[in-house]
Parts: C-alpha cells; sequence; structure tokens
C-alpha cells in the first residue's frame, strides 16, 4: 500500500474518473427530467438527485486529486455538500435568481434540506466506494499474476 492509501499500482486513473463522473450527471440529468414519466417514486426522483450530486462531487475530487486517499476525499466532498446545503440558508436578490434558473438549482439547489444532507452522504459513500472498488480490481493482489 502506498501512503494515500490505495496499493501502489492503482493510482487513480482519471480518465476513468471523468468517466464515472460524466455518467454519474448524465443519470442526474436523465433522472431530473424522466423520473416522475417514468412513475418512479417521488422520494427517488427527489433524492436519488441528491446522491447523483455528492457523488459527482466526490468524483470530481478524485480526478483534481487522484494521488489522495479516499478517506481524505470523503470528508472533503462531505464539507463541500455541507456548505452548499448550509448557502441555501443565505439570501440576496442575484443568489436567489441564479437558484432559480436550471444551473442554479442543479448546482445550488434551491431550499435548505437535512435530507438533502443525507442523501449527499450517500452519494459520497458510494463515490468512495466505487472508487475503492476500482482500486481493488486494478490491484495485482486481486489479479493474480
Amino acid at each position: 500500500m502506498s501512503e494515500t492509501g490505495l496499493p501502489e499500482t492503482s493510482l487513480r486513473s482519471r480518465t476513468t474518473m471523468i468517466t464515472l463522473c460524466l455518467a454519474t450527471i448524465a443519470a442526474g440529468l436523465l433522472l431530473r427530467r424522466f423520473g416522475m414519466g417514468l412513475s418512479l417514486p417521488f422520494g427517488i426522483v427527489k433524492y436519488g438527485g441528491s446522491l447523483l450530486w455528492g457523488t459527482m462531487v466526490y468524483l470530481l475530487l478524485a480526478v483534481i486529486a487522484p494521488r489522495r486517499p479516499a478517506s481524505w476525499l470523503a470528508i472533503l466532498a462531505a464539507l463541500i455538500a455541507l456548505g452548499v446545503e448550509l448557502s441555501r440558508l443565505y439570501h440576496t436578490p442575484w443568489l436567489d435568481a441564479f437558484r432559480l434558473t436550471t444551473p442554479g438549482a442543479l448546482l445550488l439547489g434551491r431550499v435548505f434540506s437535512l435530507w438533502n444532507l443525507v442523501a449527499y452522504g450517500a452519494g459520497i459513500a458510494l463515490g468512495s466506494g466505487i472508487d475503492r472498488l476500482i482500486g481493488r480490481v486494478r490491484s495485482p493482489e486481486v489479479l493474480g499474476p
């Protein structure tokens, strides 16, 4: 094991992390656009997007800091998610106007919710789990000689 907590030979591939991040963004946009039309339960549509947002934040951090351990990325992602959620309690005309746009709603959201924090946490855990799984699959200890 390296000091990053990942096996020496399996530092994150930025290409893999970018691909996963783009797939996560696409899944979130599809869920937001078509989730209700597919008769998915409201909770899945509402909080599934938050879960995927948390996953995306983790994966973006993995792209930016590929040598950092998963635990470090998860803590930073949680702090970012907490900051974004708490920012919903702050209101100014320009910020509220931005939140009413599609990019503003997707990036910052509109209304503070403790349930969103739970969903972000689940998404960050999902991203970290995927990251660790990829690290194991790429490890020669798992693949053998």
